[in-house]
């Protein structure tokens, strides 16, 4: 509990340099005994301390009351009349990640007080209302500008609305070991790791690294697939090919002649393609009309592996085609559609809803947004995890596509679907947050990733 104090407070005077009083909102359990440790610390360095006991009547125990006992040593006093806020930097120290349930008084008032402020906000391990188990805000949450969290990875401050409350994250071990740190719950925290892209042997050619055939693209929406077989291209995968519209053929190829494009509509061409194919992406600017349906029958008539996404989903949804090897790359709202759900639902608890969809298609789902989550139910390599990589200038157009493309990738390579999803989702984020570096993340295009896939890849 003095280490986690002493990384807050190291945290304070390095954001804030210039503050000369805190303000020490403390509730009950460790979370309040991290936040008198961290009124101790700020006394002994002869900060003015106003330290608010939210909740007057809660008794401390163990380390708690150690930490209240110590910080009352070094002249903190606890105030309790909750009336005038006087911090430079106000610290929420209410409540931890044992929160279960909506906010109950005094707390919701202190965190609604704590929102209406300007003054920069500091949470400890967690902003008070946001759920660790899930991301999901319990009614209301403190809007943190630094949250500071401790030992293990928490699932709420990577994925779900509780990423809107966290502001910039700074994660302390506290000393534990690292082998313990990259799991909570069982939910591994996935990063890019080169050593799991596939092996390329001197003695490749171009029909040995796979033939992957993108699907997609009707009237308007060329660019779909073309973004997605660009990214294939990018992650190594020997042939790609595009169905799609013959309109479309001119721009395919003047963007990136490697591609191969070839019309939807010559039925018994698409059937001969796709029957090459060693992978499959299936939906990128599919539509909803009878040529996407016809196109989508097609293409399920097979059990080469197969990416689902975008229009691709309604027409699964509907049709319910039975395939082997199938990852499905939904956002939150085609999430909420496949399961019956809003997509309020699907944000509340996205690792739920990636193990409902991937026992749903009895593959690997991969559930789309900040802290993207990948599911899978495949026998031979079940499990979860949570993309540690991203940024907010993902939310643009074509993002899912190059996506759906680099996952489609490696598995047109042969990668299995879960190791696939796994890898492509963090291959394409890592490279998101590569390309915004260059460009900013307010102005990232998703084509801004195709020399960042390269640059990580080389």
């Amino acid at each position: 509990m003095l280490r986690a104090g002493r990384a807050v407070f190291e945290v304070i005077v390095d954001r804030w340099p210039q503050a000369r009083t805190i303000t020490v909102y403390c509730g009950k359990g460790n979370n309040a005994g991290d936040g008198y440790v961290v009124a101790g610390l700020a006394r002994e360095l002869g900060m003015d301390v106003q330290l608010l006991q939210v909740d007057p009547g809660v008794t401390f125990q163990g380390d708690a009351a150690l930490a209240k006992a110590w910080a009352l040593e070094r002249d903190v006093r606890p105030d309790t009349t909750l009336e005038t806020i006087h911090g430079d930097v106000l610290v929420d120290a209410m409540l931890g990640t044992g929160l279960q349930g909506a906010l109950r008084e005094p707390y919701a008032s202190m965190v609604a007080s704590i929102n209406s402020r300007p003054e920069p906000v500091v949470a400890i391990d967690i902003p008070t209302g946001v759920s660790a188990d899930t991301g999901a805000v319990l009614g209301d949450a403190v809007n943190a500008d630094v949250t500071v969290s401790f030992i293990g990875e928490k699932v709420g401050l990577h994925t779900g609305p509780g990423l809107s409350y966290r502001g910039e994250l700074v994660h302390d071990t506290l000393g534990v070991p690292a082998v313990v740190l990259d799991t909570v719950d069982g939910v591994a925290m996935l990063r890019f790791d080169r050593s799991e892209l596939p092996k390329l042997d001197v003695n490749l050619y171009k029909h040995g690294v796979g033939h992957l055939v993108v699907v997609g693209g009707d009237t308007s929406m060329g660019g779909a697939p073309l973004m997605a077989a660009e990214a294939a291209l990018r992650t190594g995968t020997g042939l790609v090919s595009v169905v799609t519209r013959p309109e479309h053929r001119p721009a395919i190829l003047a963007r990136r002649p490697e591609l191969m494009v070839q019309d939807g509509s010559d039925v018994p061409a698409v059937r001969a393609l796709i029957a090459q194919a060693t992978g499959i992406v299936l939906g990128p600017g599919l539509g909803r009309g009878a040529w996407g349906r016809q196109l989508f029958e097609l293409a399920t008539t097979t059990s080469k592996p197969t990416l689902i996404d975008a229009d691709g989903l309604r027409w699964f949804a509907e049709l319910q085609p039975e395939l082997n090897a199938v990852v499905v790359t939904p956002h939150a709202a085609e999430a909420a559609a496949l399961l019956g759900l809003s997509t309020t639902d699907v944000q509340n608890d996205r690792l739920a809803v990636a193990r409902k969809l991937a026992a749903m298609v009895q593959g690997v789902a991969v559930v789309k947004g900040a802290g993207t989550v990948c599911a899978s139910a495949m026998p031979a390599d079940p499990g979860l995890g949570i993309c540690a990589h991203g940024n907010p200038g993902m939310a643009t157009a074509g993002m899912g596509d190059v996506l759906s493309g680099v996952i489609g990738g490696f598995l047109a390579q042969g990668l299995d679907p879960h190791k696939a999803a796994k890898v492509g989702t963090c291959l394409h984020s890592y490279a998101a947050d590569t390309a915004s570096e260059q460009v900013g993340e307010r102005s990232l295009l998703a084509t801004d990733l195709m020399p960042a896939i390269a640059q990580l890849l080389r």
